[in-house]
């Protein structure tokens, strides 16, 4: 039999671009007959036209075949929306991928070979593109971990190994998440190769990318603030101040 890997998929107003990421997780599904997907799609209190584009979806046979579930709730941000969808999940991995994302065709297959071939660890991540912005990451090194996060949440990770997410953790769900894994001894994989993109513009509840040297100036704008204070709240819930 299989492994199945279950595609979690929150949504907050992006049907616009809900199709084109369904197209690509399936495609990126497709090329190994080794692993199966389902799909689950938590529409998280959208204001958009979500229920029209859904219907148009399901009517499509090959995505219905892959989407096991629909489920709604008020908003309550993506670490709610993820943690509901995982409750729904029947696969050996999981991964979670906003609708906003374009997954490239070899994605699953070199996340799935890199947890098939180091049994030790309990993710796979990779680099991607923000936009035009390739965003760079490391070997896994969990000291580095605690200063900086170069994981994002688009992952492949072990069922048995998942975390919940912290609702109550607003900005760096990511980070917060690979700290709690990296407390209980889980550490992840890295793939040095781009495998996946995000789309910018109109992207909301999702903080945008930032030149490094904004960071350094001596006079703070606004975004620069928040994730100040979004690090320092990381920081202490991990011991890391």
């Amino acid at each position: 039999m299989k492994d199945l890997i279950s595609v979690v998929i929150p949504v907050y107003n992006h049907a616009h671009t809900l199709n084109n990421c369904l197209k690509t997780v399936i495609n990126s599904g497709s090329k190994s007959s080794q692993f199966q997907i389902e799909i689950i799609i938590v529409n998280d209190g959208s204001t958009d036209n979500f229920q029209e584009v859904m219907e148009k979806i399901l009517k499509n046979d090959i995505y219905k075949s892959k989407i096991k579930k629909v489920l709604s709730q008020e908003n309550k941000g993506a670490p709610a929306a993820r943690n509901l969808g995982f409750k729904e999940i029947s696969g050996d991995y999981v991964v979670f991928v906003d609708a906003d994302t374009i997954c490239y065709s070899s994605m699953f297959e070199q996340m799935y070979q890199t947890l098939a071939l180091s049994p030790e660890v309990s993710y796979a991540y990779s680099q991607f593109k923000f936009g035009w912005k390739k965003m760079k990451s490391h070997v896994f090194d969990g000291e580095l971990l605690k200063k900086i996060n170069y994981i994002d949440v688009t992952s492949l990770i072990r069922t048995k190994d998942f975390i919940p997410f912290d609702k109550h953790i607003k900005r760096f769900q990511d980070w917060d998440l690979w700290l709690s894994m990296f407390e209980q001894g889980k550490i992840g994989c890295f793939i040095p190769k781009i495998l996946y993109k995000k789309i910018v513009g109109g992207r909301q509840g999702i903080s945008s990318w930032l030149p490094s040297w904004f960071y350094k100036i001596p006079w703070k704008i606004q975004k620069v603030k928040e994730y100040e204070e979004a690090k320092k709240i990381i920081f202490k819930k991990h011991g890391l101040i």
